[in-house]
């Protein structure tokens, strides 16, 4: 499926950091251990497949980068997850695409198709502000930029070699990226 926000397999990223590899045990920090995270989610996030699909076609972007932030946020709604109501950050975010009820008024069930439009939607006007914060970069940069505001703010993202410098473990478009090209070559 084409997205009008970037290719995402054109994306440059650098994976996860040394903090974010060492969720599932010791292994080496990159684009490998985004993808090993990744593999380890497959057959959660793919009990989502078919609306993922469905609000991605619908908001133009390519559902594998839905299923890399779903990865990322929820380990693809894992049991930790789902025994707080689709609650995590202390609280503060809610649903497979932790939507912070400090900023958003979460909507829909936690897995639910309202929910990741609401997700979908805010990510895609994140993208929107980073081009035209920054409308020099390539659509792939302001893709990156997108997903790092997604999580911090695009009034936090200052250049593109420093996108990740305030996110959550410093990794988090990066480690996005390398997700969603996982899923991109395994079927999303």
């Amino acid at each position: 499926m084409a997205s009008i926000y970037g290719n995402i397999s054109n994306v440059e990223t650098t994976g996860a950091s040394q903090e974010t590899a060492n969720q599932d045990g010791p292994r080496n920090p990159g684009v490998s251990a985004s993808h090993e995270l990744a593999r380890t989610d497959l057959n959660r996030v793919s009990q989502y497949k078919g609306i993922i699909t469905k609000v991605a076609r619908a908001h133009q972007i390519h559902p594998a980068v839905i299923a890399g932030i779903i990865s990322r946020e929820t380990r693809g709604g894992s049991d930790k997850v789902r025994s707080n109501g689709g609650w995590g950050d202390h609280g503060n975010a809610f649903g497979l695409m932790q939507v912070d009820k400090r900023w958003h008024t979460p909507k829909g069930g936690w897995d639910s198709e309202e929910h990741l439009i609401q997700g979908t939607e805010i990510l895609v006007s994140s993208i929107k502000q980073i081009q035209a914060k920054f409308p020099s970069w390539s659509k792939e940069q302001q893709l990156k930029g997108g997903l790092a505001a997604y999580n911090m703010g695009a009034s936090n993202v200052q250049s593109y070699p420093g996108v990740d410098s305030n996110t959550h473990m410093k990794d988090y478009s990066n480690d996005v990226v390398a997700r969603a090209q996982f899923y991109k070559s395994n079927g999303f």
